[in-house]
Formats: structure tokens, sequence, C-alpha cells
């Protein structure tokens, strides 16, 4: 993964990282790519995972993310771009969030409304992924598990909401969509999302 961010920085002016990021990756994933060019990983279906509720951010952030993260050289996963007619969506799903090295949330006033965003939250905080939320339209405090009883047992709603009370303590990007620059959070996104996966690489090549 890194030999790859590698190549497309070498190969690529028009996309940047910002600030000291840009250096940062730069040097580390240079010495990354010598250090690894002789190893071999198992293969995983993707680097990020990204968690959103569709209605509220399929045709914004999340598929300019996807994209930005793609012109990167990267592989995200985002289920209306990735699955394929015929998949079996719940394996791939749950196949991509145990593959993947990081997991963005991108929590949004209808979230606690999916099941499916729940699932995967669930998922992902149990398997101890390293987690960038991005707080669309929402605050921290407001987020809550709202699936009717009828539909969901009981067990299951203290899971998703154990899972939202664990993302709740993390540091994350706040958007307001009515005073905030959406080119300007997909791409702060980005670099953390790449600082994060340097970092992993490197706690990789050290054990």
């Amino acid at each position: 993964m890194i030999s790859r961010l590698f190549d497309f920085m070498k190969q690529s002016k028009s996309i940047q990282l910002n600030n000291k990021y840009s250096l940062d990756i730069y040097t580390n994933t240079y010495t990354y790519h010598k250090a690894s060019s002789s190893s071999s990983t198992p293969k995983a279906l993707c680097d990020v995972f990204i968690n959103h509720r569709g209605t509220d951010t399929k045709k914004t952030l999340a598929t300019l993310l996807y994209d930005n993260l793609k012109a990167r050289n990267l592989r995200p996963f985002l289920d209306y771009k990735t699955l394929k007619p015929g998949d079996h969506i719940f394996d791939h799903i749950n196949g991509a969030i145990y593959t993947s090295k990081v997991a963005v949330t991108v929590f949004s006033p209808n979230y606690g409304h999916s099941y499916s965003c729940l699932h995967e939250l669930a998922l992902i905080m149990e398997s101890k992924k390293r987690i960038i939320p991005i707080f669309f339209d929402i605050k921290p405090s407001q987020l809550d598990v709202v699936i009717e009883r009828v539909r969901c047992p009981d067990d299951e709603i203290q899971r998703f909401r154990w899972a939202l009370q664990e993302a709740r303590d993390i540091v994350g990007l706040m958007f307001d969509s009515d005073k905030g620059n959406l080119s300007e959070v997909v791409t702060s996104a980005s670099d953390i999302i790449v600082q994060r996966l340097v970092e992993l690489e490197a706690e990789d090549e050290s054990v």
C-alpha cells in the first residue's frame, strides 16, 4: 500500500497534501517503501472503509472522499461504488471492515436510523480499527440509536449504543453544510487518512 502511495506522489503534482503532512508523508513513505519492497503481506480488500448514511451523504461527502482517496492511489471501500452485481452485501462489507486498516465514520442526522450503519460501526469498534469520525451536520452529543425495538432486539440496541458511545470519545472533524467548505473537509480528511496509514505501516515495520 505504501509503495502505491509513493509511486503516486512521484508521478503527480496536481494533488498535494497540506503543510507538514506533505513532508512527513513523503519522507516516511519513501522509507517504508524501501524497507518493505522485499516483503509480502496478505492481500486486503481495501485500505480505507467509509461508513456513512447514504440518504445524507452519498451524493456529497462520501463520494467526494472516495474519489479523493482513489486519486491518491488508495483503495477505499464505499458500498455503492465498490460492490458489483451478484456480490453478497454483508459478506463483502464485513470482509472489507476486517481487512481495512482505517475506517472513516461519517455521522449525519439520519445515521442512527440505519441498521446497516450501526452494524458496520459496531464491527469497526469491535475490530479496533483506527477511526476517523466526521460529524456532518450533527454534534457528537446528538448521536443516538433510534431504530424501533420491534425491528431490533435489545441486546443489539445495546451493542449499537456502546459503539456510538465509543465513537463519541474520538476526536473527529466537524462539518456544517450551511457554513463549511466541502472540498476543504474532504481534503483534510484525506490528509489525515494518509497520515494514519503511514503511521500504521511504521508500526507494522517495527514489529
